[in-house]
């Protein structure tokens, strides 16, 4: 049997055998800088047919900023119940550690309300209680490897890392920069521990199921749940961990490895899911209805 998906043109027959979606933002709802309105469409009618979505986002920021980006985007509010944010998470995690004192690696005007959250200023790796990355301080003009002597002197430290934001890239329209998952592969390569606050890793699905079971009443059955995302290490994967089936959406993060002039190449497609890697029930080069 084939690993590689089957291609769909619409996704409204897929999404109506489920009842909960874990749809993935960036790549899928917008590009960065725009919403894409047949996802505004296809999610909006699911969830006016009874559906709950639960929107996972790997932004390294609170909820309730991630949802006022939205509406700048033009995401609309019909196309959503709830968000789980790594920006949450990961301030979860340093409200249970109690931490108080955090060297924070980020670009601070962008990220300006993880810095707020957090609660007390930035303070020098020497007298850090654990690190908070929320993505390079300008990624336009570095790499993880600009902050190898710096977590190079927090590992010596014993110092946690905490990732609020897993992703390696991302596209800014056209542009792919590197994202805070970079410093924390770094971070583990040179001996560190880190707290991914994120996708693929447990602690995103099983937030987002705590969430849809409290909206519609009680717990949720695997088969009844779809992610839905465009990345195989992030979305894919943790879905696979979680149990639960996946639509791939193409023309995101992977489009250069799969897409030619605007369309799946299957043989590219089939590279991308070779055997070994996660599966998905099919792929679509967009979300919609």
């Amino acid at each position: 049997m084939s690993h590689v998906p089957p291609i769909i043109e619409s996704c409204a027959a897929l999404l109506a055998r489920y009842d909960v979606l874990f749809c993935d933002v960036w790549g899928v709802v917008h590009d960065g800088r725009r919403a894409f309105p047949e996802a505004n469409e296809a999610l909006s009618a699911f969830r006016a047919q009874g559906g709950t979505v639960i929107l996972v986002s790997n932004a390294p920021t609170p909820s309730e900023n991630v949802a006022r980006v939205l509406d700048e985007k033009g995401v609309v509010r019909d196309a959503w119940d709830r968000i789980v944010s790594s920006g949450d998470l990961a301030l979860s995690h340093i409200r249970a550690r109690g931490w108080q004192r955090l060297h924070i690696i980020g670009p601070e005007r962008r990220d300006r309300a993880f810095f707020a959250a957090v609660g007390a200023p930035s303070v020098p790796v020497a007298d850090a209680d654990a690190i908070a990355c929320t993505g390079l301080v300008d990624d336009r003009n570095e790499t993880a490897e600009h902050y190898r002597p710096l977590l190079a002197a927090a590992v010596a430290r014993g110092l946690h890392l905490v990732c609020a934001n897993p992703d390696l890239v991302v596209h800014v329209g056209d542009d792919l920069l590197p994202c805070a998952g970079a410093i924390g592969a770094l971070y583990e390569e040179l001996g560190g521990e880190v707290f991914w606050a994120g996708k693929p890793f447990p602690v995103a699905y099983e937030t987002a199921m705590e969430s849809a079971a409290a909206i519609r009443g009680g717990a949720l059955a695997p088969d009844h749940v779809l992610v839905i995302g465009d990345s195989m290490r992030t979305d894919l994967a943790g879905a696979a961990r979680a149990g639960v089936d996946a639509l791939f959406i193409a023309s995101g993060i992977h489009r250069d490895e799969v897409m030619v002039e605007g369309r799946i190449d299957q043989r590219r497609l089939g590279r991308l899911f070779a055997p070994g890697s996660p599966g998905a029930v099919a792929v679509s080069t967009g979300l919609r209805p």
